[in-house]
């Protein structure tokens, strides 16, 4: 006897949904392009005129690092792992802090619209460059991940071919981003967390009527260990212990929205710093808010599948179509739930995609374009510039979504992706921020060996789970419920064969772990390096978070405020 599958299938009223939010995600690109100012400079195209309002860059720095992606493998994630996922959300806690204490107090008062070029500043131009060949190559990744899992659904369901789907939605971002620059990025984003906030209240309502309710689903979860969410083990193989979220995945969140372009960008097109502060403290409740979501519908899914594993039951083929699969089981039937739900997944997909291209297309005019221009460009010219980087840019990253194939978990890949790159320039950014003596030196070889360093743990270990020789203990799984099955039972068990070849244990490592090591081998490196390599120059006090204020020896420099270090900076941009 066969399984019975489901196949999530779209109505004329789905239709209506997702092509509407397209549409309007255009129009608005289309208002703030052609009406009004229509971005005509840089200040209005990168910064939106430094006039913008306080909850929508919150939600806009939120929802742009929310991609569909994450929607999905957090839910199969719950759904495998249990519920440890939850703690993502002490993680934001602790991004915010550090960015309200340590690194936005800097930024905001250089005002460095490109973050990157505080590293030249308080270093030199190698480290600038490294650190920009870095955000590039992740950038470059990322984009084909952020494309390839709601292009994917949006196939299964419509019928169409993925490449094609995935083209799609590249054109629309690339389109409305483009021509209506900070602005449209910032309201299209305020548009899609709205819709994917009203799609996970609706799944998440209908699956609790399926599943006999909230209690139902909780004593579920509880007996099926979803709930056995604080682990402190100081191990950093344990993949979903209490210290592998607050301080891995903390420093995970704090690199991808403090120290990356798209979230300083924002939170700098803010009038004032107090502004900027309240933005954080929105951004955390936003991000903690649909990440909740996530985990409980990863919960509803449990109570449903508690006795009929989908994957193990050949009813899907990865666990990454758990999501879709779930929402097929519960809502296919009903008009417009199918495609509420694909709505969500895209927005967050593109939401991603526009404040990520905004971000690129700033950094790419500032550091590569204006290199190679012999006379500055006049204001017209040089948002002509940025319109066609973002436009090169997008269609190029939307040709990668084909190397997704193969790669696994979407997951654990973008994590491992963000460990490489990010934590090496967190750790540059940290050096620079708090330690006045880091000179240029340590920066540079403190950033290389935590690249080498992370890639060589992440590298193999990825490499071992693509060949099923390396993998995390999943909660317990069962078929027993599978009636197509003729009374097999099956039980997940963690056990390996004794004679199965097992990994170094440095390659079981948690990847939430990953940017909290590159972080830290830089900057015990830098600190190292910058020892033996000292000089007698100065740091401007501007330079150098607060939070070290009290431990600085100041000496008088002409009318400046500095204090031993590396770089004598040369004047502060006047604001």
């Amino acid at each position: 006897m066969t399984p019975k599958t489901s196949v999530l299938r779209l109505s004329s009223y789905d239709y209506v949904i997702f092509v509407g939010t397209l549409l309007f995600s255009s129009l608005i690109g289309i208002y703030y392009g052609c009406f009004g100012t229509k971005q005509a400079t840089l200040k209005e195209y990168l910064l939106g005129g430094k006039n913008m309002k306080i909850l929508p860059i919150a939600v806009s720095v939120a929802v742009s690092h929310i991609s569909g992606t994450l929607l999905i493998g957090t839910v199969a994630d719950v759904y495998r792992y249990g519920g440890s996922i939850w703690l993502y959300v002490g993680s934001f806690i602790v991004m915010g802090l550090l960015a309200t204490f340590v690194y936005l107090p800097v930024f905001f008062k250089l005002q460095v619209a490109n973050m990157y070029e505080y590293l030249e500043k308080r270093f030199d131009k190698k480290i600038k460059m490294f650190a920009l060949i870095l955000y590039l190559l992740c950038e470059i990744f990322m984009f084909p991940v952020l494309t390839y899992t709601p292009s994917l659904t949006f196939a299964t369901a419509s019928g169409l071919n993925p490449s094609l789907c995935a083209f799609f939605l590249s054109i629309v971002c690339v389109f409305y981003t483009s021509i209506g620059g900070l602005k449209t990025v910032v309201w299209t984003d305020f548009l899609q967390f709205g819709i994917i906030i009203v799609s996970f209240i609706t799944l998440y309502i209908i699956g609790l009527q399926t599943s006999g309710g909230f209690l139902s689903v909780w004593n579920t979860a509880a007996e099926g260990q979803r709930l056995d969410i604080f682990n402190f083990q100081l191990d950093l193989t344990a993949r979903d212990s209490f210290w592998a979220y607050i301080i891995g995945s903390g420093s995970t969140a704090t690199a991808l929205i403090i120290i990356h372009q798209t979230g300083l960008q924002k939170f700098l097109s803010l009038s004032n710093y107090k502004d900027c502060v309240w933005s954080v403290v929105h951004t955390v409740i936003s991000m903690s808010l649909v990440h909740t979501f996530c985990v409980c519908i990863g919960l509803v899914a449990y109570s449903k599948y508690k006795d009929c594993d989908p994957l193990t039951s050949h009813l899907i083929t990865k666990h990454d179509q758990l999501f879709p699969f779930f929402v097929t089981e519960i809502g296919g039937s009903l008009p417009g739930v199918p495609g509420l739900f694909i709505a969500a997944i895209c927005s967050a997909a593109l939401s991603s995609m526009s404040s990520n291209l905004n971000a690129l297309s700033g950094v790419m005019y500032k550091d590569v374009v204006c290199e190679f221009l012999k006379k500055k460009p006049s204001d017209k010219q040089a948002t002509n510039i940025l319109k066609i980087i973002v436009l090169v840019i997008g269609l190029l990253c939307s040709c990668l979504v084909f190397a997704m194939e193969g790669l696994g978990e979407v997951f654990t890949v973008s994590s491992t992706i963000w460990g490489i790159t990010q934590g090496p320039i967190l750790g540059a950014f940290t050096l620079g921020v708090l330690f006045p003596k880091a000179n240029h030196q340590g920066a540079l070889y403190g950033m290389l060996v935590g690249c080498i360093t992370v890639a060589g743990i992440a590298a193999p270990a990825k490499y071992y789970q693509m060949k099923g020789l390396l993998r995390f203990p999943t909660k317990p799984l069962s078929t027993s419920g599978c009636s197509f099955l003729n009374g097999t039972n099956f039980v997940s068990t963690n056990s390996t064969t004794l004679n199965q070849f097992q990994p170094n244990v440095i390659f079981k490592t948690s990847f939430h772990c990953y940017p909290v090591i590159g972080a830290i081998v830089t900057v015990i490196v830098g600190l190292v390096i910058s020892y033996f390599t000292k000089s007698g120059s100065s740091v401007h006090k501007s330079f150098l978070s607060p939070v070290v204020y009290s431990c600085l020896q100041k000496k008088s420099s002409g009318n400046r405020e500095c204090v031993n270090g590396e770089t004598a900076l040369e004047l502060l941009p006047k604001t």
